[in-house]
């Protein structure tokens, strides 16, 4: 761990997350106004969801402007159900420290830990607070962040619920982590490969090459992984040590939510999972 990181990790003072959504008197977020003026949207509603789609098709050719609006939409999500000010959050595979700016501009401390050193240099975000380290093994004290953040990452570990006992133990009891991921059925699931991975894993990066004159950045068992959503819902709800505070399709409206009641459909409809849960 760097020492800034470490710093940071050991001094923080906790502070109180809370369980109901922070609310003001029109119904949005207290405090969300500023972030709010920076989306193309508000709501939670189709509009939200068609441009986070528009911006995913745009990923490959602008990442920075992509990443940046996931991070704006991400501070206003974390919103609905703490305030972010003082607290210091981790960043799991925060990759180069796009999400960085968001969360400081919402009052938060912010570090990020990435396994990738290619990762980390992409950006070309040149500041404090990045540590190289690896998400089944996080370099940082049990208890120690007020909030444990990660964004599409657990599909690209070996073993996932070895990361998400990590997420729990760095987060400090009453404190948040929000996990979310793209899980292996969406149509989203095999990522460049899609939607052939729906014929195997395998099979969909062997296509790929053949047409593309190289693999898949993202390849089936070595640095991709199914992960459903039934089995992140499960693992949950047998932790003794984390409440359940949401569980979500990120990218979908809010009234989409009912979908993950759905056995077999939730599992292609939801695209990318969230929960948030309170560390008890």
């Amino acid at each position: 761990m760097s020492d800034t990181a470490a710093s940071a990790a050991t001094s923080a003072e906790p502070t109180t997350a809370s369980a109901a959504p922070l609310t003001g008197p029109d119904g949005t977020p207290d405090g969300e106004v500023p972030l709010v003026r920076t989306l193309p949207y508000s709501g939670w509603g189709l509009a939200r969801s068609k441009t986070l789609f528009l911006a995913h098709r745009k990923e490959p050719v602008d990442p920075a402007g992509f990443y940046s609006l996931i991070a704006a939409d991400s501070v206003r999500q974390l919103m609905r159900y703490t305030s972010l000010t003082d607290q210091l959050v981790l960043d799991v595979g925060g990759g180069p420290g796009y999400f960085r700016s968001a969360f400081l501009d919402a009052g938060a401390r912010y570090v990020w830990v990435e396994p990738d050193v290619s990762e980390m240099e992409a950006g070309g975000i040149e500041v404090p607070g990045r540590v190289r380290g690896s998400a089944l093994d996080l370099p940082f004290l049990s208890g120690s962040v007020d909030l444990c953040y990660t964004s599409n990452v657990l599909e690209h570990v070996p073993d996932p619920w070895r990361m998400c006992s990590e997420l729990v133990r760095v987060t400090r009891p009453g404190g948040l982590i929000f996990l979310s991921y793209t899980n292996w059925l969406s149509p989203w699931g095999g990522h460049e490969t899609a939607p052939w991975h729906y014929l195997g894993g395998d099979r969909a990066a062997a296509r790929f090459e053949r047409r593309k004159g190289q693999a898949p950045k993202n390849i089936y068992g070595r640095t991709l992984f199914p992960v459903s959503v039934a089995d992140t819902l499960s693992w949950a709800r047998h932790r003794t040590d984390v409440e359940i505070l949401d569980a979500l399709p990120r990218y979908l409206p809010d009234w989409a939510k009912v979908i993950l009641k759905v056995p077999g459909a939730r599992e292609i409809v939801t695209w990318n999972l969230a929960m948030v849960l309170r560390k008890r």
